[in-house]
C-alpha cells in the first residue's frame, strides 16, 4: 500500500496490498491491519492449543478464560449472568475487573479490532461488499449506528426476564471462539448467514448495529487512555473516513472545523468517540501523517 502516491480508499486498493505499508522514504513495513490479524490469530491459536494439546496458556473462550491462571471474563457476559441469576461469583468479579482495567488503559473497542475473530471475516466481507457496490451490483445501505444501544438493552432485558443468556444462542463472536477452541458446530451456519448479510445488504452490520459486546467495550473506551490523535497537518482528503470501521468518530477530520480550531489555537485533537476501535486503518492510509496513536496519560508517568 503506497499512501504517498495513491489515495488508498477501499475501492482504490487491493485487499492484500493493505497488509503492507510503504513509508515516506520508500521502506516497506507491516501495516496496522497486518499487525491486528497477527494478534487475533495468535490469541485464538493459543485458545486452540491450550485445549487440543493442553499447553495451559490461554484456556477457555472469549466469554470466559484463564491466561496463565488469571481469570478473564467478558463484561457483557458478566452483565447477562447477573441479570439472569441475580448474583455473581467471586472469580467472575475478579476476571471482569481485570478485563475492564485493561481496556480502560488500552481502549475499550480495541477488543473489536484486535481480539474478536469475527472481525477478520467482517473485513473480508467489507471488501466484497464494497466491490459489489462499486460495480453497481448491489446498493450500500446504512442505518443509524445508535440502534446498537437499543439492542444492548433488549439483550439485557431478555436475560433478566428469561433467566437465560439469550444472546449467547446467536452470538457470532462466541460461536466462532468456541469453534476455534473446541471444534465444529452447526451454529457456524448462523455465522455464515451474518456474513452474507454483510456482503449483500449492509457493510459490517453485526459490528456496527447489533453486537452488544462491542457496545459494552465502547462504554469502557469512552474514558480510555489510548487514543488516535489528529494534528493540523491534515489536508482533509477524507480517505481515513472512507476506510474507518466507525467513520462517525472521524468527524473532526472535516475541513468545516478548521476556522474554529484556528481561532482557538488548536493544533491537535483526540478522537474521543466511544465507537473508535483503534484499528489503525486511518493511520495506515493517512498521507499527511496527521493521525497517530497517543497515550493520554503519558504526561503523568
Amino acid at each position: 500500500m503506497d499512501k504517498w502516491n495513491n489515495k488508498e480508499t477501499i475501492s482504490h486498493s487491493t485487499f492484500f496490498s493493505t497488509f503492507l505499508d510503504r513509508t515516506k522514504d520508500g521502506k516497506t513495513r507491516l501495516s496496522y491491519r497486518a499487525k491486528r490479524w497477527i494478534v487475533i490469530i495468535t490469541i485464538h491459536l493459543l485458545f486452540f492449543l491450550s485445549f487440543s494439546i493442553d499447553i495451559q496458556t490461554l484456556e477457555g473462550t472469549l466469554n470466559g478464560s484463564r491466561f496463565l491462571g488469571f481469570h478473564l471474563i467478558d463484561p457483557f457476559t458478566t452483565i447477562q449472568m447477573y441479570l439472569a441469576e441475580h448474583h455473581i461469583h467471586t472469580n467472575i468479579i475478579i476476571g471482569t475487573t481485570t478485563i475492564v482495567a485493561f481496556y480502560l488503559l488500552f481502549g475499550g473497542r480495541t477488543y473489536c479490532a484486535w481480539v474478536c475473530p469475527y472481525g477478520i471475516l467482517s473485513e473480508i466481507g467489507e471488501k466484497i461488499h464494497d466491490t459489489l457496490v462499486h460495480k453497481r451490483i448491489i446498493k450500500s445501505r446504512k442505518f443509524d449506528h445508535r440502534i446498537r444501544h437499543i439492542f444492548w438493552l433488549i439483550f439485557g432485558i431478555l436475560a433478566f426476564t428469561s433467566g437465560y443468556l439469550v444472546f449467547e444462542t446467536f452470538n457470532v463472536v462466541g460461536i466462532m471462539s468456541r469453534f476455534i477452541a473446541y471444534g465444529w458446530s452447526l451454529a457456524l451456519s448462523w455465522v455464515f448467514v451474518i456474513f452474507l448479510i454483510e456482503v449483500f445488504f449492509s457493510r459490517r452490520a453485526w459490528c456496527t448495529y447489533i453486537c452488544p459486546i462491542g457496545t459494552t467495550y465502547g462504554y469502557i473506551g469512552k474514558v480510555s487512555a489510548l487514543r488516535i490523535q489528529w494534528s493540523d497537518s491534515c489536508d482533509h482528503c477524507m480517505v481515513c473516513h472512507d476506510v474507518c470501521f466507525e467513520n462517525q468518530v472521524l468527524e473532526l477530520t472535516k475541513a468545516k472545523y478548521d476556522k474554529e480550531r484556528k481561532e482557538k489555537g488548536i493544533k491537535t485533537q483526540y478522537v474521543t468517540g466511544a465507537d473508535c476501535t483503534l484499528c489503525g486503518r486511518c493511520i495506515d492510509v493517512c498521507h499527511s501523517d496527521a493521525l497517530k496513536f497517543d497515550f493520554r496519560l503519558k504526561g503523568l508517568m
